[in-house]
């Protein structure tokens, strides 16, 4: 059992440790490389607590504690060459079907739309499509909140849309995963409608509903205000860790864990290939759902994280769910895990555990002690930093996720540097970074264009719930003006505007186009096994905007070089034997680097 003496690097060779205490001191805005001092590593966490007292208090160490000592099992280095599959040699793409491509005129992105851009897609060389939910919904959170799960929601198309879709992708040998929203249900699906008008019903156990005049603890919404909603007619609480309309399931409710797996083997039987999972860490809370912590809520800006997070049985769960549904069919699984790190995705994703094949990990999404509601300019050294770190730890037996943006972030380019006259140097120098690291890489739509953020002008232009809630929340405390400037920086509704297809057609027509860079790293990748599977190792690696590495195998070698900065660097020297391949300035200058610039190059061993 962990306490106060014990030392903080016997802390940080545990899951929940390490990751715990990088947030901790990345918040502090303290290097982690200070946890390879010997010295430092002597420490206790006592100590730790000493140094934040400021800002950690005792009920905090008290929490990290039990959160430590609940987790037995530890990431294990077992040697062994990688497992070859095909998610890992994949090219993957989202698509946000209600902003892809409308067939029919009403607004509204369908699956006709889709399928009438397969061929877009195949061209392009992408292997696999990540659709996000086209299920039956109410849409208070654009589809996360599911009414049918055997159902297409109608302003999408029909299930014979659907199967079309699917036809048509594996005809194209092209590969489908869905949207797997399993945490919460809508409020309007008829498991919870049949538990609030039946509370003696076998289905008021499929969620989390307590007794009393007060909520039951201080947990916080995600979309903001208490975690709880009232139902007047029970004199019953029920639990939405999102919107109000996205009630939590009772996981450890066998019955729950059964139906969920039928309905998974159903989409499965149909030919669908896997599930990015949503919010999958969340499905195991603690027993009791006790207060959450003061201290971690003003931290991470949600109350009661900590009881849910990485909850006791998550584990167990997921290693049910695999076996029960996934391995039968052997399915692809990509599990989202907010607030999960490296260590404990280790646990998650190592391939002789059965849990998940890999994770999405948001911690490089956000420069430390920044948030999405920030306007400030991200670092592209701490994403250096950041890729680094799981490089050279995360191991053969685990299998990276290399993503930037997705339905529920800005665009990238926008964050890093939204002057347009760096728009598309840095889509390329972003993309190369992104087909050269160890990983699967995942295209978010448009992002093949150097999509950036939406000018919206009004709150009248947003959609999103969040982004609608937070705002009515600032106006509390500050003018209309600041807040939808603060909501502006981070609305989920950049990266949902409609994709302009005018500008993927004239981006065709430039063979020097961002599409075309995609194009040929993508083709580059398929090509060269080394880009998957080789090693990776990396050079200046304490020089400041500089990032250069090499992918490695016994026949042939890549070596890439990045300026993460806006402006004219000295360049490395180059190593010998390597002739160039790509940039996003041509090979113009041996001595200076330009803003952005990136190069990869190339030698047979």
């Amino acid at each position: 059992m962990m306490d106060l003496n014990t030392k903080l690097k016997t802390v940080c060779e545990h899951p929940v440790g390490r990751d715990v205490i990088r947030k901790i001191l990345t918040t502090l805005g303290t290097d982690i490389r200070i946890l390879d001092n010997p010295v430092t590593g002597n420490l206790t966490l006592k100590s730790l607590s000493k140094i934040t007292g400021k800002v950690l208090d005792a009920s905090f160490y008290d929490t990290f504690l039990r959160l430590l000592n609940s987790e037995k099992d530890r990431p294990a280095d077992i040697p062994g060459e990688i497992s070859h599959k095909w998610w890992k040699e994949a090219v993957f793409y989202q698509v946000y079907p209600r902003s892809f491509l409308d067939t029919n005129g009403d607004g509204t992105g369908d699956i006709k739309g889709i399928i009438r851009k397969l061929d877009y897609l195949k061209n392009l060389g992408v292997d696999a499509l990540w659709l996000s939910p086209v299920y039956d919904s109410p849409n208070d959170d654009n589809g996360y909140d599911i009414r049918d799960y055997y159902k297409i929601m109608e302003e999408f198309g029909a299930m014979e849309d659907f199967d079309t879709l699917l036809a048509g992708l594996h005809e194209r040998q092209m590969y489908l995963i869905m949207d797997l929203v399993v945490n919460h249900t809508s409020d309007e699906h008829p498991w919870f409608q049949e538990a609030v008008n039946n509370p003696d019903s076998p289905y008021h156990d499929y969620y989390f509903f307590r007794k009393g005049k007060a909520a039951p603890n201080n947990w916080t919404s995600f979309f903001g205000g208490s975690a709880w909603n009232y139902y007047e007619k029970n004199r019953e609480w029920a639990l939405h860790l999102f919107s109000g309309k996205q009630m939590d399931l009772n996981w450890d409710n066998p019955s729950v864990r059964k139906d969920i797996e039928q309905m998974i083997r159903w989409w499965l039987e149909k030919g669908v290939d896997g599930f990015r999972m949503d919010v999958i860490n969340y499905i195991s809370k603690e027993a009791g759902l006790p207060e959450g912590n003061e201290q971690i809520g003003k931290m991470m800006g949600f109350y009661g994280i900590e009881h849910y997070f990485y909850g006791p049985r998550l584990h167990e769960y997921l290693r049910e769910i695999q076996k029960n549904a996934f391995a039968p069919y052997k399915a692809f699984s990509v599990g989202e895990t907010p607030g999960i790190g490296m260590e404990m995705s280790r646990l998650l994703t190592a391939d002789y555990r059965g849990e998940l094949d890999m994770v999405f990990s948001f911690d490089h999404l956000e420069t430390p002690g920044h948030t999405r509601f920030e306007d400030y300019r991200y670092d592209l050294n701490y994403l250096k930093a950041y890729y680094m770190d799981w490089m050279e730890h995360y191991g053969n037996r685990c299998w990276m996720s290399l993503f930037y943006e997705n339905h529920d972030n800005p665009r990238m380019i926008s964050k890093v540097n939204p002057a347009p006259a760096f728009r598309e140097v840095l889509a390329k120098l972003l993309a190369v970074i992104q087909f050269t690291l160890k990983g699967t890489p995942f295209i978010y739509q448009g992002q093949e264009l150097g999509a950036v953020n939406a000018d919206f002008k009004d709150i009248g232009e947003l959609r999103d719930v969040e982004s609608l809630n937070l705002y009515t929340e600032l106006l509390k405390t500050m003018e209309p003006g600041e807040a939808f400037k603060k909501v502006l920086a981070g609305t989920r509704d950049h990266a949902r505007v409609m994709m302009d297809w005018e500008e993927a057609a004239r981006q065709k027509r430039d063979r020097e186009s961002v599409y075309y860079f995609y194009k040929k790293l993508i083709a580059l990748r398929k090509r060269y096994p080394v880009l998957v599977y080789g090693d990776i190792r990396f050079t200046d690696k304490k020089k400041k905007n500089l990032f250069c590495y090499y992918r490695d195998d016994p026949n042939l070698s890549f070596y890439v070089e990045c300026n993460l900065s806006g402006r004219i660097i000295k360049r490395p020297k180059r190593p010998a034997g390597y002739g160039g391949i790509l940039s996003n300035y041509g090979f113009h200058d041996k001595n200076r680097m330009m803003a952005y610039e990136v190069c990869l190059y190339r030698r047979s061993v």
